[in-house]
């Protein structure tokens, strides 16, 4: 079994099959060098045996794992602290119905990364234009540049609680965070970000010093409940669109595609990627339904429940209930989480901006061979941490709470790009989405849309009742069966010069060979011919998208202002 590769200025790869392949950047191509093995470019046999295939998964182990576990960076224990202070556990059922979308997001971009060794900004660019790829960047940039400054918020939550200075915190933060990517070795890298993850266990042990009560638990995960009369439906429903939008942020798309691409992972190591996938969802399932329940356990029948202030509250309240020696535990689980969640999404941003204007980005190349990646990731770092520095406590504390939401609001738009992409024959190939992950995805991004139109309902209408976001999303849902009937009967009725000019859509993806199948380069690719209604249904999403933004901010705003 061969991978298939470009030929790049000082490779001379191997074999190759019957086209060469997409990647831009040659350090992409070579050993995959993760945290615990390595595996050889020419290493083609089959992995036979129970210890063969560990060793494998060892190897590949990495980028599942951290966009997971990065996804439980600061803003997450703001969300989760909040919803367990303010709800108790009422909430944990969110968790249950956002790991499959969690897992069909990611496997969507692990399939695109390791087929086409092209990240996922440049794609959008490349398939649907320099307004939408603006769109999709621009977007990105900026959330991650506010989400980057939540995690600097959380340093200095966390070294208030352990009475360590709050400047020197954050710069000693920062100059780890830098130094860690500046090594020019993707192991390095990726060995400090994994025991980082490990170290996100700390939770475990804090969770049995809380000690919450576990059937009730094992009740509100499984069974759907919204707290609190009609009166807070607004503010629940905006902390349930900030869980959506800590726990599936728009971020990792970008980082993971652009991350399996760096480790050299191509389409024959698919299986394990996908293993590595399912760790990380498993941890940060569990790392956000223990922050749910130790916060709840610990604020019950105080004074401090329905009282959230921040991360550092939790602390406190963790260390009044079951002793310091959990909230210093709890507090050093906040610093790890902050300092992770700056790692992948400084990277995000530095992948993105290099795929995009062709700069060199690779985590192989010394900052000599990649001077354009390593400032935009060192500059993100060293702007996010100033701002923490010099802005005020009540403005950092109101960012915390909008960065989740917003990303909440974000995230269709990025769903349906994926989407887009990953029925994309000429990218994919036999790799496409097939009629399973389409009907489930389409229906992740209406329940997603669904989410955003009652938080604009909440925001226009206050004093909004359970029985009109009932009508809503019996709105929505009717919306979203006839969008589906339409796009079928369309579908049945279309000519087959309409199904070409569409890539071929209403053709099932040839899954022969497909091991060694890689997307050939981009230049030799047809361009995608957008239909008017699609375009039409991409800019009426945006537009509502942009309008849902305006309206989260000016609730934001009212909140922060009392009223």
């Amino acid at each position: 079994m061969t991978d298939t590769i470009t030929t790049a200025p000082g490779i001379n790869p191997p074999s190759a099959t019957a086209h060469p392949a997409a990647v831009l950047d040659d350090a992409h191509i070579g050993d995959i060098q993760g945290a615990f093995g390595t595996i050889s470019l020419d290493d083609t046999a089959p992995r036979q045996g129970l210890s063969a295939k560990l060793k494998t998964l060892l190897a590949i182990v990495g980028p599942g794992l951290i966009v997971m576990v990065g996804d439980n960076d600061a803003g997450a224990f703001s969300t989760y602290g909040q919803a367990g202070q303010n709800y108790g556990t009422h909430l944990l059922w969110t968790l249950l119905l956002l790991v499959p979308v969690l897992y069909v997001n990611q496997e969507m971009v692990l399939r695109l990364g390791a087929v086409t060794g092209v990240g996922h900004a440049r794609l959008i660019l490349e398939r649907f234009g320099k307004f939408w790829g603006a769109f999709s960047v621009i977007d990105l940039f900026l959330l991650n540049a506010l989400t980057l400054v939540t995690e600097f918020i959380g340093v200095t939550l966390a070294a208030g609680y352990l009475g360590l200075p709050k400047v020197l915190s954050v710069i000693l933060a920062a100059a780890i965070i830098i130094a860690s990517a500046f090594t020019g070795s993707f192991r390095r890298f990726e060995r400090v970000a994994v025991s980082l993850c490990i170290g996100s266990l700390l939770l475990v042990p804090v969770y049995f010093m809380v000690h919450p009560k576990t059937s009730q638990m094992a009740h509100d995960f499984v069974v759907p409940g919204m707290p609190g009369g009609s009166g807070q439906l607004a503010t629940v429903m905006l902390v349930i669109i900030s869980i959506v939008g800590t726990t599936v942020a728009p971020w990792q798309l970008f980082f993971q595609q652009s991350y399996v691409i760096d480790k050299r992972i191509t389409p024959r190591f698919m299986k394990y990627e996908k293993a590595d996938l399912w760790i990380g969802i498993a941890i940060v399932v569990i790392g956000a339904a223990a922050m749910m329940g130790l916060t709840a356990a610990a604020f019950a029948g105080t004074d401090g429940f329905g009282q959230f202030s921040d991360a550092a509250g939790v602390a406190k309240g963790i260390e009044a209930h079951a002793g310091k020696l959990a909230g210093v535990l709890f507090a050093i689980a906040l610093l790890d989480a902050s300092i992770i969640g700056a790692f992948a999404v400084s990277l995000s941003t530095a992948y993105a901006i290099g795929d995009v204007f062709g700069i060199k980005h690779s985590l192989h190349r010394g900052i000599g061979g990649a001077k354009g990646f390593y400032a935009v990731y060192a500059g993100l770092v060293v702007a996010a941490a100033a701002i923490v520095l010099l802005a005020s406590d009540h403005t950092l504390g109101l960012l915390t709470q909008g960065v989740q939401v917003l990303a909440g609001v974000l995230l269709p738009s990025a769903s349906v790009f994926l989407l887009l992409l990953c029925n994309d024959k000429q990218v994919l190939g036999p790799w496409a989405n097939g009629p399973r992950t389409n009907a489930f995805t389409s229906a992740v991004v209406g329940v997603l849309v669904t989410l955003s139109v009652i938080l604009t309902a909440s925001v226009l209408f206050p004093d909004i009742s359970s029985g009109a976001i009932l009508d809503i999303m019996a709105g929505c849902g009717v919306a979203g069966v006839l969008v589906a009937g339409f796009s079928f009967t369309r579908r049945r009725t279309a000519t087959g010069e309409d199904l070409a000019a569409a890539s071929d859509r209403g053709r099932p993806a040839d899954r022969a060979g497909r091991d060694n199948w890689r997307m050939p380069p981009l230049e030799t690719l047809a361009q995608p011919v957008m239909s008017t209604g699609r375009k039409v249904g991409m800019g009426a999403l945006r537009t509502y998208l942009l309008i849902s933004m305006i309206l989260v901010v000016i609730k934001l705003v009212q909140t922060a202002l009392g009223h």
